[in-house]
């Protein structure tokens, strides 16, 4: 196989890198580009971590693959339940999968929902993971001791720091915002160590790092990174925090020049996003406003509680959606990441929910609300496009998908709580998850210094296993954008479609009982709200 390197720059968007490359703060990225193609790449439907880096992952979409969001709940009778999206929920087979079983060797590290690890012939550290549940989601589980021998390893800053992360989320004094910010330079390094180490001991046909520091640092500091919105005023405060971000990014081109450095001449090198950034300025309380049509109903509060789980309960209740009142609620949103409405759907005569023959209309009823929100002194709308599931997330794993996805005029994530008003501004702009990523790559093969349109983020599998020299499966939903490779290298080295994937990536579980603890769950949930994709 031909050695390839898949770096993902997790939310890396050019509104950022371009000025960045431009002002000198990422040369080695510069050079990159123009010794080889970039292109944007368009997200999944919902641009998310979860879906969008399977996506990448499986080179199949949503409803094919089965993840959509953070979580996967299900009704049983009257009452809800959720847990945290694992590797187990991921219904098609891996990039690492495929290589593992054409005699290959992959390496992932830092990728979303590879925990439980499944069992490739290479090796995995999964993201998401808290550190004290690091070392059992290792495979194979004796590197995580290599992993302690690295000088300066730190498996809490190579994990998360799900106390920094809430705190940061919350609004936190400015020393410590500082504090937050010096942590992901801290957190990449961490990473780039790893890999290099990796890279060095235990060579693999692919591998595969996420950096996922950009995507924090946009979270958290667009004001301060994007030149339009950057303060004409800046406070010391702010022009330290710049400093910050525009020392991370800096960091994180050294790292990227070693990394291909590693890989070698020979080696082709990717580096793709699961979504690009922007700006966000406005809130939307999506089940505020559902209760204010009749759609949802609150779960009451039982007279006979105490005061203290009177509470406990009002909080709650105003924001789990597993505590709505089911009886009488026929239109609900999940979470905040999800961006999307369920509808309560009675398929057995006695059911709560809307009859199944008054589905459709019932949802046309719907969108017709949604649409005419507007905002009182311009007019536009504040919902920009409603998706609707069968057309964005067709596929036989769809049972997770939202029967209504919201596009904000502002791509913003939709609030759940239940809080008034419905609609108002941020305190201060915000970062949030735009459509489009981007995609690079060079190497033996791959053209030179070109800018081609912008690709789906479906391109991304076929393109790494056709420059492993592999089949491509015949079930993958896009073919390899042969626009990113030279003439004379394709004749030389055809695409070849394949057999189909495997059904499920299951197979590769060693330990099937090596499931995530609920201490595990609650520390992804707290990390899910410290990033505002929870509430």
């Amino acid at each position: 196989m031909h050695p390839t390197l898949l770096i993902g720059l997790d939310g890396a968007t050019y509104t950022i890198l371009e000025p960045l490359m431009k002002e000198g703060y990422m040369p080695f990225l510069k050079e990159f580009t123009e010794s080889g193609f970039k292109a944007g790449l368009l997200s999944t439907p919902n641009p998310l971590t979860p879906p969008a880096w399977t996506t990448i992952m499986t080179g199949r979409t949503p409803g094919n693959h089965g993840v959509f969001d953070f979580i996967w709940a299900e009704q049983r009778k009257s009452d809800h339940y959720f847990t945290i999206s694992t590797f187990k929920d991921i219904k098609c087979e891996t990039i690492w999968s495929i290589v593992s079983r054409n005699n290959g060797r992959a390496g992932t590290l830092n990728y979303p929902l590879m925990a439980p690890p499944p069992s490739i012939n290479g090796y995995v550290v999964p993201g998401l993971t808290s550190w004290r549940h690091l070392r059992r989601h290792v495979h194979p589980r004796e590197l995580y001791d290599e992993m302690k021998e690295i000088p300066n390893f730190s498996a809490q800053e190579l994990a998360w720091d799900f106390d920094m992360e809430k705190k940061a989320a919350m609004g936190i004094a400015e020393e410590e915002y500082i504090h937050w910010a010096e942590y992901h330079i801290r957190r990449e390094r961490q990473w780039f160590e790893v890999t290099m180490n990796m890279m060095k001991n235990h060579p693999c046909d692919l591998t595969s790092i996420l950096f996922d520091g950009p995507d924090k640092m946009m979270h958290m500091g667009w004001r301060f990174l994007d030149p339009d919105n950057f303060t004409e005023n800046p406070t010391p405060f702010d022009l330290k925090m710049r400093e910050l971000c525009l020392e991370y990014y800096s960091v994180l081109d050294g790292f990227l020049a070693e990394l291909v450095g590693q890989a070698g001449p020979d080696a082709r090198v990717f580096m793709a996003s699961d979504h690009g950034f922007g700006p966000s300025w406005e809130v939307f309380r999506v089940n505020t406003w559902l209760a204010s049509e009749g759609y949802l109903h609150w779960r009451e509060i039982d007279e006979n509680m105490s005061e203290q789980d009177r509470k406990a309960y009002e909080k709650l209740v105003d924001t789990h959606f597993v505590l709505l009142n089911w009886d009488k609620t026929t239109a609900y949103a999940r979470t905040t990441s999800s961006n999307g409405i369920f509808i309560q759907v009675a398929n057995e005569p006695g059911e709560a929910g809307v009859p199944a023959d008054e589905y459709y209309e019932f949802r046309q009823g719907l969108i017709n609300k949604l649409e005419a929100i507007t905002d009182p002194e311009s007019g536009e709308r504040i919902v920009k496009d409603i998706l609707l599931k069968e057309e964005v997330f067709p596929g036989e794993n769809d049972s997770q998908a939202p029967d209504l996805t919201l596009v904000m005029r502002d791509h913003s994530f939709v609030s759940i709580l239940n809080k008034e008003p419905i609609v108002c501004p941020r305190p201060e702009i915000e970062g949030t998850h735009y459509p489009v990523g981007v995609f690079m790559g060079r190497g033996p093969g791959i053209k030179q210094g070109v800018s081609l349109p912008t690709l789906s983020i479906t391109d991304v599998a076929p393109t790494v296993l056709y420059s492993l020299g592999l089949d491509i499966p015949s079930d993958f939903e896009n073919p390899v954008p042969t626009e990113i490779f030279e003439t004379e290298h394709l004749e030389a080295n055809p695409v070849r479609i394949g057999d189909p994937t495997l059904p499920l990536d299951a197979a590769l579980l060693g330990d099937k009982s090596n499931s995530l603890d609920s201490g595990e769950e609650e520390q992804i949930i707290k990390q899910m709200k410290a990033l505002g994709y929870m509430e």
